[in-house]
Formats: structure tokens, sequence, C-alpha cells
């Protein structure tokens, strides 16, 4: 395996460390505590083309693969940028953008890829129901074909930029009375077409400043055109194609946040003195350290393997299933040791290591349950 990037990628990714450092970072906190996304930041990063490095070039994309795009997040975090605002980024690139330059003919790439790259455009993507979680391919969200139009109605919930996206993939079943995976189609549902609204914004523990809410689809009027992909393959075709990506670049920010947070801990156990001594020079604060760094080079590891794989157009199904089962541990783990470490201080909002404890609850959860992968992978291993 070789995780080395073009040099001119490498430039990419140096350059967004230095923007979150500068712009992100003197965000988080006040972010964190509004629950609020930044527009006008959204609007620098896709000044600088931070918001399409997955689309192609010939539509104003950096194409910086799955292995760029995650050391690219991963830097961000590292930088200690908001990691709600980077769960919005990255949603916006891999499951929304991505899946239309993957599945999308070529008028829809040239009427969307463009605005998204540039980030005029949010994007989001809508599978998830009140009803349908863990179990995705029972949803109920109808698509029922009207002349030359399909009218959507249903509701589909927790949808990461749900309440700020101008387009949103929707998955909805075109064929009624079918179930499971089969019958399902994929649509591209933008801004103009009506009968679509954000209910209610939730409110959230963590990674707050990534806005999620509740879609309703009330006779929404979608054109046969804005079919994408296959009609009957919106879960066999488009939702199962990305979940490699989803799985392994959304993790890219995860990572860099851990990196974030042990390099804090070091910085406080040098300064912090007990005993007369700094904490740093105590051998179970050392473990510690030890310990979270383990972690941090595993999963940096594993995440990078599977970008490589997936690069390389080398099935990794097994392999992202079995870093999504153990990855929310691990970071758990990393924001639990981080909080033991700076103490009392560690439970303050003014301390970022806080922040991290109620951000990564949602490794385990989101993406696929650490449940549910720990039983895809089981299948690979007992085939």
């Amino acid at each position: 395996m070789d995780f080395r990037i073009s040099e001119e990628h490498l430039a990419v990714v140096d350059s967004i460390e230095k923007f979150a450092r500068k712009e992100m970072l003197p965000l988080a906190q006040v972010l964190d505590e509004k629950g609020e996304f930044s527009m006008p930041l959204w609007r620098k990063m896709g000044e600088l083309g931070y918001t399409g490095l997955l689309a192609g070039e010939k539509y104003g994309g950096s194409n910086l693969g799955a292995l760029g795009t995650t050391m690219a997040l991963e830097a961000a975090g590292r930088a200690g940028a908001d990691q709600g605002t980077l769960l919005s980024w990255a949603a916006h690139m891999v499951i929304s953008m991505l899946n239309i330059e993957h599945w999308g003919n070529d008028e829809q790439k040239q009427k969307y890829l463009p605005k998204m790259a540039s980030g005029e455009w949010i994007g989001a993507m809508a599978l998830t129901e009140p009803n349908a979680g863990s179990d995705a391919s029972s949803v109920t969200t109808s698509a029922r074909l009207q002349g030359n139009k399909y009218i959507l109605n249903g509701t589909k919930m927790f949808i990461t930029n749900g309440p700020i996206c101008d387009v949103v993939v929707v998955i909805a079943r075109s064929e009624a009375g079918s179930k499971g995976a089969s019958g399902t189609t994929a649509f591209i549902v933008d801004k103009t077409m009506p009968g679509w609204h954000s209910s209610k914004k939730l409110d959230k523990m963590g990674l707050r400043a990534s806005p999620t809410g509740e879609l309703v689809f009330d006779n929404c009027e979608v054109p046969v055109e804005n079919v994408l992909g296959e009609v009957g393959m919106g879960m066999k075709g488009v939702a199962f194609s990305g979940v490699n990506w989803e799985r392994t670049i959304l993790a890219g920010h995860f990572l860099g946040g851990m990196e974030f947070n042990i390099n804090e801990c070091i910085k406080y156990a040098k300064g912090r003195v007990q005993f007369g001594r700094p904490i740093a020079s105590f051998q179970t604060m050392q473990h510690k350290i030890v310990d979270m760094a383990a972690d941090i080079e595993a999963l940096k590891l594993l995440l990078y393997r599977q970008a490589w794989m997936i690069d390389n157009n080398m099935p990794c199904i097994k392999e992202t299933a079995l870093t999504k089962s153990i990855m929310g541990a691990m970071m758990l783990r990393n924001a639990d040791e981080a909080i033991q470490i700076f103490g009392g201080y560690g439970l303050c909002k003014e301390y970022p290591v806080e922040r991290f404890y109620r951000d990564w609850k949602l490794a385990t959860i989101g993406g696929g349950t650490a449940e549910v992968n720990r039983d895809i992978a089981a299948r690979f291993l007992f085939k």
C-alpha cells in the first residue's frame, strides 16, 4: 500500500490546515454554544475551492480522491476546527455531491455539480426516516409517477444539512407494495421544486454547528429527468455504493480531532503542576497519552488503507465495517482520557475537550451503528 498523494494535493491539505487554524478554530466554541452553522465561513471555504474537493476538475472541483479528501478533513480536525462544521462539509461532498457525480447523467452533473463544488449550493442526502434507521431498507416515503413527474410524500429524519440544503438526494419507494431495498429510487430534489421543506432543526447534544433536521415531502413534484441512476435501484445502487466512501472520509475529521485532543493534553500536562512537578512527569499520565496515541495511529492506518482501496477500485466493505465497529469506542476513549487529564477543568465548556466528549457519541450511531457494522463484518468472516 502506498499512502502518498501528489504534491499538488498535499499543498491543498496543508492550506486547509492553515485555514482551519486561522479561520475555523477561533469560531469553534461559539458555534457549538449557539448551535449555529456559519454561512460566512462556508462562503470563504467555497471561494478557496474547499467545498468541491471530491468533484471533478471539469465541474470546478479538485478531484482529490478518497485518500486526499480524508487527509484534508483530518488536517482541518487536527487544527481544531469545530467538528460539527466539518461533518456538514464532509456530508455535502460525500453523500450528496459525490452521489450525483457517480450516478448522474451529463445534464444532471452540469446542472448541479458546479454550484455544489463552489459552495453556492449546499447538499444533503435523505435516507433515514422516523421508522427506518438501522433498517434503512424499510423506507416508506413514496414516489408516485404522474405524467412527467414523480410525486413524493413522506418524512425524512436526522438529515445532516437538512435545514440549510439547497439540493438533496432522496431515496423513496417508487414501486408500491415493494419491500426492502427493491422498488426504491433515488431522486435529485432541489429548492426550486415545490412541496418540500425542513420542518424543524434538531437541538442536539453534540456536533451542534452541523444543522440536522426533519425533511417533509408533501406532494413534492420532481421531474422524471431528476431520477438519479436507474429506477428501482435507489438503495441497491445509489445508497449502498456510497457506504465505503462515507465510512472512510467522514471519519477523517474525527481522526484529526483526536490528534488535536492529544496535542492539547500534552500541552496541558506539561504546564499543570501538582505535588511540585508537572503532571506529565507521572507515569499514569504518560500511559494515558500513550494509549491515546496508539488509538490514533491504529485508526489512521485503518482509514488510510480504506481510502487507498477505494482509490484503487478495490472492494472494502468488510474493512470499512470492521473499522466502523470499533472507531466510536476509540474516539470516546480519547475524549474520556482527555477530560480525565484535564480534571475538573475538562468538564468546563471553555476547554475544547468537553466539546469532543459530546461530539463523538455520534460515531457509534451515524452512518451505521457499531452493532450493525459488526453484523456486516461477521457475514464476511463466517461465509
